[in-house]
């Protein structure tokens, strides 16, 4: 507190000042100062001395809210006006709302709390400059608790000057006590209206207008996935990031690991940034103009930032948690400084969707028949659900008297005065905004779907049509017309049984892995590099090495708009699949998550950008050059260190060791010690830093030299789809002969038997990955009686997989 602020308070009690300086207060004074001043001021005090930035500034309290209230005799007015609310009725919420508000404002302040907050403003522009700016910001003595966020259900007023300006802007955030969304969460809450206090903190701008700000989570925001930070940025002053009007850079990144000393950054995606909040510097405070097309483009952080803001989430989220002796993810606000490059944290509050959920229970939603149309817009998906209804568009929140309860919400941002219709809706689809804006907060808070940053939702679908929202098919939201059938799924998930065999899963799409994490298992048997190739690099490994002599120009140009943030090309390809591997590893660490590294055929190469230019056809592509056979040779070795190097920096730089490399389609015990020297020489060195090499047991030349491969690899990994195919000497994709393939043959299952038994005997891990354990129950007892170590099943069948192992376990007593 300043010189003579203390001594205008010296006689006075903390509870009875009307000023507090943030390093006064603490998580305790929620009370006194509301939750986000005491938030700023808890890390001002017990954080800044680990390196953590916050802004300082000064608090008014609550007791200044009452003091005012009561000296100016309005609360019996303000309790006869509440008295007939209906917030239901949204004309009846919007006038009594603009009533409290406009009682507030024709009130003056008391002389003594003008010259309070004059003395403190004219402290703080004699350490950071005359008229110096400020950020003036409501914060409420209810909000910020665990279980109710009341975020943005007050005011905030940016880039303040002078004495005047300051007091305005307190006045303007004390009635916005009484916002229309304000009141109505409060009521449905079941908070008094009278009983909560207003406090107003003012605290120096960080000129984040000459940057970058946005919004961080100590937990992934979707599935609730505790180990992933997620950050989201965009150029200029962060309100367009948290109000959803711009569609922000978005970053996740691993805890466990970084806390370690790794630089585990798992996602990259940049957001088009269209527009940035700057000074304005006529009459109003801020303006919004355009972001330049080649910075739109760009990430607005530095690797370095990123990392930094992702340890001080960790940071804020253990101090949190310490301070309340329970777990605590956090929600928080930060800036970078333009003019000193400086990062600060300038709000954190306690997540409070995510972190109240039921962890004994698994909720899924699904398709009830497969969905054939293509979706009307995409977006990103906001909440695991789907939801559906008749379409609304309103633009101006003016209008929302016209919504109906259960309608689909479909507008360009939302910000807390739709609040009051919101929680009426099925789902909500927005133009712009990112996971972190104002509409994908509230969707979850209300537990509705939502798809946010479409672009033209309100262009492309029509009020009255009927639609369907889906969150539950990936990072990607879509909207399909009509309304779709779909069912819920909830799995208990406590009492589960303890089995030998290990449980694993079959994982594909970095996208599902945070979700699909929540599902009790083992770790990971197969993630197949081929579906992040395709999906998400979509690139020949060749043409990227080549990109010079590539001959098609419009393969050439597809391929530079992919890789438009790269002048080395390769390092698109290493990028992406290491943060596609790194996610799924992530996600399941530190259980083991073994990787298969490329096995496309000819064929299914060709079809990747470029892929024409470089690969031979063939007649049957099936038994061709795939797997091992392609690592180590001439034409495509350069490709494989690729992989090679994506691996190793998954390994080695983000610290995810539980990452297994699987060799496919290896012929021969020779050619497997080829592609291992072939490894070492990029870096993944067998045995080094804990590094194994599995092998798939999918051709008869694995099992019958099964004791051989046991020499060169450290375990085995049963593929039932190919060693069915060969057994059997049929093609599976033949019509002609597929009634013959059946992994339950009395040949195949010799040849598991086999490969089991000798893999045991040189004490190498064997387990399976192929689809017949998810398929026939039969097939998994088969395993169980054989001894195999462990099963990698589709996410579906883990959890009846899981009892049915365990009864057999029983009865075999294995």
């Amino acid at each position: 507190m300043t010189t003579a602020v203390s001594e205008k308070y010296s006689q006075s009690s903390q509870e009875r000042s009307l000023i507090l300086w943030f390093d006064e207060v603490g998580i305790k004074d929620i009370a006194l100062v509301g939750g986000k001043n005491a938030s700023l001021g808890e890390m001002i005090q017990q954080l800044t001395p680990s390196g953590i930035k916050v802004p300082h500034g000064f608090a008014t309290t609550a007791h200044a809210f009452r003091f005012f209230i009561e000296k100016a005799g309005i609360a019996e007015k303000l309790r006869s006006l509440f008295t007939e609310l209906d917030v239901d009725d949204v004309h009846n919420l919007q006038q009594k709302g603009k009533q409290a508000r406009a009682l507030i404002m024709h009130t003056p302040f008391p002389g003594e709390l003008r010259n309070a907050i004059a003395q403190a403003y004219t402290q703080l522009c004699q350490k950071y400059g005359n008229d110096t700016d400020v950020a003036v910001r409501s914060s409420a003595t209810a909000e910020d608790l665990p279980d109710a966020s009341f975020a943005g259900q007050q005011e905030t007023y940016l880039n303040v000057h002078t004495i005047p300006g300051v007091l305005a802007a307190c006045h303007r955030c004390f009635s916005s006590l009484f916002t229309d969304r304000a009141i109505s969460y409060r009521h449905h809450r079941g908070f008094d209206h009278l009983d909560v206090a207003l406090s107003v903190g003012v605290q120096k701008m960080v000129r984040s207008d000459l940057a970058c700000s946005g919004v961080m989570f100590s937990i992934d925001t979707e599935t609730g996935f505790k180990n992933a930070a997620l950050i989201s940025a965009a150029y200029g002053l962060g309100e367009n990031v948290v109000q959803g009007t711009v569609n922000p850079d978005e970053y996740y990144v691993f805890k466990p690991t970084l806390q370690q000393g790794f630089r585990p950054i798992l996602k990259k995606r940049v957001g088009s940034k269209e527009l940035k909040m700057v000074y304005d510097d006529g009459s109003k405070f801020t303006k919004n103009v355009p972001v330049d097309e080649s910075d739109r483009a760009k990430f607005a952080l530095q690797d370095e930032e990123i990392l930094q803001l992702a340890t001080w989430a960790c940071a804020i989220e253990d101090h949190y948690t310490q301070v309340r002796q329970q777990y605590t993810p956090m929600d928080m606000e930060w800036a970078k400084d333009g003019i000193t490059g400086e990062l600060f944290i300038v709000q954190a509050r306690p997540e409070t969707v995510q972190s109240q959920k039921s962890q004994n229970i698994l909720r899924s939603y699904h398709f009830t028949t497969k969905v054939n149309q293509t979706p009307l817009i995409t977006g990103r998906s906001v909440g695991e659900a789907i939801g559906q209804g008749t379409a609304r568009i309103i633009l101006d929140p003016h209008k929302i008297d016209q919504f109906r309860p259960k309608e689909v919400l479909i507008t360009n941002k939302t910000d807390p005065d739709w609040e009051p219709i919101m929680k009426k809706a099925s789902a909500i689809v927005t133009n712009s905004g990112g996971r972190t804006c104002h509409a994908a907060i509230i969707a979850r808070e209300l537990g509705i779907p939502a798809i946010v940053g479409s672009g033209n939702a309100t262009n492309v679908i029509k009020t009255g049509q009927e639609i369907t929202i889906s969150c539950a098919e990936g990072e990607e939201g879509r909207v399909y017309a009509g309304l779709l059938p779909y069912e819920v799924r909830e799995v208990p998930l406590e009492n589960l049984p303890r089995t030998r065999t290990k449980i694993l899963m079959n994982v594909g799409n970095p996208a599902e892995a945070f979700s699909l994490s929540a599902i009790p298992s083992d770790g990971v048997g197969l993630a197949r590099l081929e579906f992040i190739i395709a999906n998400y690099i979509q690139v020949h490994p060749l043409a990227l090495i080549h990109y010079d002599k590539l001959d098609d120009e419009v393969v050439k140009e597809k391929i530079a708009q992919l890789t438009a943030l790269y002048t080395d090309k390769p390092q698109y390809f290493i990028d992406k699949l290491a943060r596609g591997v790194a996610t799924i590893a992530a996600a399941f660490y530190p259980n083991p998550v073994v990787v298969r590294m490329s096995d496309f055929k000819t064929n299914e190469y060709a079809n990747l950008l470029g892929g024409r230019q470089f690969e031979p056809k063939e007649e049957n592509p099936m038994l061709g050059w795939r797997g091992a056979s392609r690592y180590y040779d001439e034409r495509y070795r350069d490709a494989y260190a690729l992989e090679c190097l994506a691996l190793k920096r998954v390994r080695d730089d983000m610290g995810l060791t539980n990452v297994i490399p699987m060799i496919p389609f290896c012929r021969t015990p020779e050619e497997g010690k080829r592609v291992i020297a072939e490894m070492a020489k990029h870096g993944l060195e067998q045995g080094k830093n804990g590094l194994q090499v599995y092998v798939m047991c999918e051709l008869p030349s694995n099992v019958i030299m099964a004791e051989e491969f046991s020499q060169v690899f450290d375990g085995f990994s049963i593929g039932s789809n190919d060693l069915t195919q060969l057994t059997l000497g049929l093609d599976r994709d033949s019509n002609l002969v597929a009634h013959l393939f059946d992994e339950r043959n009395q040949g195949v299952k010799r040849m598991v038997q086999m490969a089991i038994a000798t893999a045991k005997k040189n004490h190498r891990k064997i387990g399976i990955c192929g689809q017949a354990p998810s398929d026939y129950p039969e097939f998994a007892k088969f395993l169980v009686e054989q001894g195999i170590d462990s099963m990698s099943l589709n996410p579906d069948s883990v959890l009846k997989t899981l009892l049915m192992v365990a009864e057999q376990e029983a009865r075999y007593e294995v």
